[in-house]
């Protein structure tokens, strides 16, 4: 039950004006439906990387940040954020040969993305194209996610190339070109990533892209001018599956819709069952330049 206090005027700005008239107010109780709420889960497998997974708990929206899972640890995040980690998950990672690897609880930070994880592995994976990879999520209140996963064809840069403006001091800057070409027979998603210095959460571009206007020919993203001499930049591109590019595509339009009053609603389309979240392997290419 949530309390909703609601504050009137007649006719506008005029009954402001109206000695003794002050403002309307009721107090009004408005019941919510019930939450339960779900794991969410999310995991990124990269060939030659010890697999690592972030298992969360989420929270009714008008939540006062008081609900703490039954049996969970606390976090403090790098930003003095604390969150409340679950500490009552299982989970286990089945390889394409089919032996099942349980991942430890054991929060941390990954030193090269900049991420917290919950649970980890013990060596690093080894994937080809087109194996496939399951997920199994359980904590002690019957909640169960699942997921799949299957290793995309690795799609090379074939070039990133920089041009200056004719400007000078301050306004001398560079536009930046990532250059692939885009295998025919499929369809296709990438994700796009521009960094300045070293690949962090902190990206100068992110764009989520599909082949539908270059399918089957070579391809070339474009900046703005944005980049300053001497900077150094690192493309790195992704060839991902058409789940991954919807989640992606979900949770950009949900950040836009929230507080939004005028935006439609947005559901987040999950690529695993019976919760929240995303269960993807990353291929990427990576290529770096200074700017001179």
């Amino acid at each position: 039950m949530r309390k909703l206090v609601i504050i009137g005027t007649l006719g506008g700005l005029g009954v402001l004006g109206a000695a003794g008239c002050g403002s309307l107010r009721k107090d009004v109780n408005v019941p919510l439906p019930q939450y339960d709420n779900q794991l969410v889960v999310e995991c990124y497998l990269e060939p030659g990387v010890v697999p690592r997974l972030t298992v969360t708990e989420s929270v009714p929206y008008l939540d006062n940040g008081q609900a703490v899972a039954a049996k969970s640890q606390a976090l403090t995040l790098s930003n003095g954020q604390v969150v409340q980690l679950p500490t009552d998950v299982a989970v286990k990672l089945t390889l394409p040969s089919g032996r099942v690897v349980p991942l430890q609880f054991l929060p941390g930070l990954d030193p090269t993305t900049g991420k917290y994880f919950t649970h980890i592995g013990t060596q690093p994976l080894a994937a080809q194209a087109g194996q496939t990879f399951a997920l199994d999520v359980q904590d002690t209140r019957s909640r169960h996610v699942t997921g799949t996963a299957t290793v995309p064809t690795f799609i090379p840069i074939d070039s990133v190339k920089y041009q200056f403006n004719n400007l000078t001091g301050d306004n001398k800057k560079a536009y930046f070109q990532t250059k692939w070409t885009d295998p025919g027979a499929t369809t296709d998603y990438y994700r796009l990533m521009l960094h300045k210095g070293k690949p962090s959460n902190n990206s100068e571009t992110d764009n989520d892209i599909n082949d539908l206007q270059f399918n089957g020919k070579p391809y070339a993203q474009v900046t703005t001018y944005r980049f300053r001499p001497n900077d150094t930049v690192t493309a790195t591109l992704y060839h991902v599956d058409s789940l991954y590019y919807s989640f992606r595509r979900s949770t950009r339009e949900a950040r836009n819709a929230n507080g939004n009053p005028f935006a439609q609603p947005s559901t987040i389309r999950s690529t695993v069952q019976g919760g929240v979240g995303v269960f993807t392997v990353l291929v990427h290419d990576q290529k770096r330049v200074v700017l001179k």
